[in-house]
């Protein structure tokens, strides 16, 4: 395929229904990307031979307009000196020289309408492959969010979990074990001592004989 046959092709096609159509929409647009990128840099060197093709055939063509002032020149002489002939055989050449002249003027023309097509492919090329990577972008930040998705379903959802809570389940099972094992040392025992109770009864005493002490001083204390 051509390079403008093929950037024609890229120009006209439309990326979004090309990735509706892709069966791995990422690795699609990346290939349409670098075939865009690849066509656009053919499409630039061969503008940039039309344009130094076109610098050549001017300077052709000054030449050859000098080469006709030359003759012309040369036939005023001739014709100066009564030389008819040589004044015909010079302006003979400055014919021959006009008309290959003439002939590089029209196909500088063909290159510049050329350049023209070649420049509004580059154009259209240029704005397919924004549009291309700004689709890629979108794209690869959706792709990710659904991988993300997807890891944390498995993660939520999936049997690993389910086994990892039950491990769990299994573990507070075996922790409730154990402290029912130690509390059940204490079952039977009695909170307190007999001697524990009595001298806790002594101490109830204590702290009452205490506080009747307390009040008669409080009492004396008003009356004085």
């Amino acid at each position: 395929m051509g390079i403008f046959s093929r950037a024609r092709d890229i120009i006209e096609a439309n990326v979004a229904d090309l990735l509706d159509r892709a069966e791995d929409p990422a690795k699609t647009i990346r290939l349409a990307i670098l075939e865009m990128e690849e066509t656009l840099v053919e499409v630039r060197a061969s503008a940039a031979r039309t344009i130094a093709d076109q610098k050549e055939m001017r300077r052709t063509i000054r030449r050859l307009e000098e080469a006709q002032l030359s003759w012309s020149e040369k036939a005023e002489l001739a014709l100066s000196k009564g030389r008819e002939d040589l004044a015909a055989a010079a302006l003979t050449e400055k014919q021959k020289v006009a008309a290959v002249a003439e002939q590089l003027r029209a196909e500088h023309e063909l290159l510049a309408e050329q350049l023209a097509a070649q420049e509004d492919d580059i154009q259209k090329l240029e704005a397919k492959l924004r549009e291309a990577r700004a689709r890629q972008a979108s794209l690869i930040a959706r792709l990710e969010t659904a991988q993300n998705r997807v890891r944390v379903r498995a993660m939520t959802r999936g049997a690993r979990i389910e086994e990892a809570f039950s491990r769990f389940d299994i573990l507070e099972r075996r922790v409730d074990l154990a402290e029912g094992r130690a509390e059940s040392y204490d079952l039977g025992v009695p909170k307190t001592t007999l001697d524990e109770e009595i001298a806790q009864l002594r101490a109830s005493d204590a702290v009452r004989a205490e506080l009747e002490a307390m009040k008669r001083r409080l009492a004396a204390a008003k009356e004085a």
